[in-house]
């Protein structure tokens, strides 16, 4: 194209990224990181953003050079600034991230028992503070088995070892200490029944950003799936699995929104990738105009959840 619209040349800009962080750190002063003592996740945040930017490198997520994936995640981080306040959702994320980038190095290879376990061990410590993570096994498995095409006896075997390690260590602790107290409430929560539909615990800044993330997913989504043929095969396996998780993180929260805090995280570190894909793929007038709108909105939430009176979260 020998015009571009300023979607694509933000898409497309090298200063995207540097000048998203400028604004991350900006928006996090303002919301008071140092003197509410959240300075552990911010720097988590941070982290998780580094890594979003080393996942779009190191699997061409999208086919023209952009740092859309890793502005997206940063946009929607500090959008969600609320989540600061929870070490849970920050380890999660990162671990998500994690799981993704060894995951991801598995791809077509039923032998690659390394890259599961550690893609697994990540799991399995975000499972450490959100024990209902592992609900997400048997998707994951199903996704090994038919997107990343990687399952097999050995890949399984290496996956059951990668989520037990962190308890291993764990349990050699409790029976140093003779007490095993914390591993067995631990698992108990996987089998509590919890109520449903309690939607009166969340905010409405909470309700507010998370019905727009999922909006941005619904976009990303239908984009993807009716563009999809542009992509190399490996590249729409892996969206596929982006699309996999984040809904059934969606499912997830709506069922059960008091674990609001955690499977939000979650669904950011999806949705980023395909928003991301969206405005760096799209040129037309109406994607220009929807950029835009997109940018607008999200900054009007951010400006509503950050400097606008609001219950603690």
């Amino acid at each position: 194209m020998s015009h571009k619209r300023s979607q694509n040349r933000t898409a497309e800009s090298r200063l995207a990224l540097p000048l998203a962080a400028i604004y991350g750190v900006l928006v996090s002063m303002a919301y008071g990181v140092w003197g509410q003592g959240l300075w552990m996740t911010f720097t988590g945040f941070a982290v998780s953003t580094l890594l979003m930017a080393e996942l779009n490198n190191a699997n061409a997520l999208i086919r023209i050079y952009s740092r859309m994936v890793s502005c997206s995640f940063l946009f929607l981080s500090v959008m969600s600034i609320f989540l600061l306040h929870s070490i849970p959702s920050t380890i999660v994320v990162l671990c998500f991230i994690a799981f993704y980038l060894s995951l991801f190095k598995a791809y077509q290879n039923k032998n690659a028992t390394g890259w599961v376990y550690y893609a697994f061990f990540a799991i399995g410590l975000a499972s450490l503070v959100f024990v209902k993570i592992l609900y997400f096994l048997p998707v994951l498995w199903v996704l090994l088995a038919f997107k990343i095409l990687s399952l097999s006896a050995k890949t399984f075997i290496a996956s059951l070892l990668g989520i037990a390690t962190p308890y291993w260590f764990i349990a050699g602790y409790d029976a140093y200490s003779h007490n095993f107290r914390w591993l067995s409430t631990h698992f108990k929560e996987l089998a509590t029944v919890e109520s449903m539909f309690d939607y009166k615990i969340l905010s409405q800044h909470q309700l507010i950003t998370f019905a727009w993330i999922a909006i941005l997913l619904l976009i990303g989504t239908i984009h993807f799936l009716r563009k999809r043929y542009n992509d190399k095969l490996r590249t729409r396996m892996l969206y596929d699995v982006f699309i996999a998780l984040g809904w059934c993180a969606i499912i997830f929260i709506i069922l059960y929104p008091q674990h609001y805090h955690v499977l939000l995280g979650i669904i950011i570190v999806n949705t980023a990738p395909l928003i991301g894909h969206f405005i760096a793929t799209t040129h037309t007038k109406f994607t220009n105009f929807s950029f835009h709108v997109i940018l607008i909105i999200t900054l009007a939430i951010t400006f509503f959840n950050v400097w606008m009176p609001s219950m603690t979260f």
